[in-house]
């Protein structure tokens, strides 16, 4: 099976061709990618432990689902894909913000990513992939605010980063999104 190649992009998120997601990594070429957020009716986020036999941050426990944009998808298409294949279901999604981050894993690859991140509403248990994810738990935004203070080893280095940047923001997009 052909290596799934990520979208290399510019600061402006306009793309600049393809490579395989292994290289894109190796050699911290920004590119294309997306963090889904999944809130329930009690203003709880669904967090997904990453499986342990992930390539990078295995264990970690993240938002509830994270990719690469295939060549030609939308960001939205790509967020409810990779929801259906990591968390068993899938639900309406907003995009809300973008930003760019780069954060070095101790296995020598980097993630440079354009990241655009969704917020979704689901009050259901997914149906969890176990190739990818390990567990899943719901927690309100406020107590995870507390424990990444806490245990920021226990986290994506990514989710940290959205997390201390737009905690508030995603705060008010999920409020928005559930009236």
């Amino acid at each position: 099976m052909e290596e799934e190649k990520v979208i290399l992009v510019n600061e402006n998120d306009e793309q600049i061709g393809l490579m395989p997601k292994m290289e894109a990594h190796e050699k911290a070429l920004l590119h294309r990618a997306f963090s889904v957020f999944v809130f329930n009716d009690k203003n709880e986020l669904m967090l997904q432990q990453r499986a342990l036999e992930k390539y990078h941050s295995p264990g970690l426990w993240t938002n509830t689902c994270c990719s690469h944009q295939r060549d030609g998808e939308s960001n939205l298409a790509a967020g409810k894909r990779r929801l259906q294949e990591e968390m068993g279901f899938v639900t309406e999604l907003k995009e809300t913000t973008s930003f760019i981050y780069k954060a070095p894993f101790d296995n020598g690859l980097t993630e440079h990513e354009y990241d655009h991140v969704m917020v979704g509403h689901y009050n259901e248990s997914p149906i969890i992939n176990k190739e990818e994810v390990a567990d899943w738990k719901w927690m309100p935004l406020e107590e995870v605010k507390v424990d990444i203070a806490l245990h920021p080893e226990l986290y994506t280095e990514w989710f940290k980063i959205i997390f201390d940047k737009f905690y508030e923001y995603l705060n008010i997009s999920h409020e928005s999104n559930s009236k």
